[in-house]
């Protein structure tokens, strides 16, 4: 998506609003895409070529450059991770050289946000090449799966998976799984490796962590009394 009107002639970051101010109807909506974002933070630790943005409002129109979308959340590819120390106010693409969100991730609230319509029209304007649609609570009121994922083919959104699903590009699936996340246990959305396991959440990291931590302290106790089994005084070594 180019287009040819200067740059000078369109309004900043700092010009424009930095969400629609719409509240979310209920916590999980937030967290989902956060949860994502955690994950993602550890497994490309190393990459500084994408950017993931959690309720943060897209400009992509600079015939009307104060109109926004505000997904739940996107992942753009090939952008910089940090544009400026304090970060990003929004996401302007003009100011990204023009790079689309890759994939975008949108959680069906009591509220229904036209997830399988209205803003389906706006991501392919936009030119989105993956959309994840999780209903995990209404999903019989709207006639569709909890989990969808839907990829851009020409110029409409084709439903590929209702189940974890492998995205190439990304080299990682998405999927639905149970997890435990700010001390929640629950159903989550997460990142997949390509055997199909899921990478942990942060609340499991560090229990694994602290399970590796027991275990350390466990070894060297069974050394020590060992040592004391056989008439050696472990403090002496």
């Amino acid at each position: 998506m180019e287009y040819s009107i200067p740059l000078p002639l369109l309004p900043t970051a700092a010009e424009l609003p930095d969400s629609d101010d719409t509240p979310v109807d209920n916590e999980v909506q937030n967290l989902v895409p956060n949860l994502l974002l955690a994950i993602l933070s550890v497994i490309w630790s190393d990459r500084n070529d994408w950017f993931f943005g959690v309720d943060m409002g897209i400009y992509y129109l600079p015939t009307a450059p104060r109109k926004s979308i505000v997904p739940d959340g996107f992942l753009s590819l090939g952008v910089e991770r940090r544009r400026q120390p304090s970060g990003r106010l929004s996401y302007i693409l003009w100011e990204e050289n023009w790079t689309p969100p890759i994939l975008v991730v949108e959680v069906v609230s009591q509220t229904y946000g036209g997830e399988y319509d209205l803003k389906m029209e706006k991501y392919l304007d936009l030119g989105v090449l993956y959309y994840v649609i999780y209903n995990p609570d209404y999903w019989q009121r709207d006639d569709h799966a909890p989990f969808e994922v839907y990829k851009r083919v020409e110029d409409e959104f084709i439903l590929q998976s209702q189940e974890q699903f492998w995205i190439p590009e990304l080299q990682l699936g998405i999927g639905v799984a149970t997890g435990i996340y700010k001390g929640w246990e629950r159903e989550w959305l997460f990142w997949f490796d390509r055997a199909g396991s899921r990478f942990p959440s942060p609340d499991e990291r560090a229990q694994q962590a602290e399970h590796r931590a027991e275990q350390a302290e466990q070894a060297l106790q069974d050394l020590r009394n060992l040592l004391k089994q056989r008439g050696i005084d472990p403090d002496s070594l």
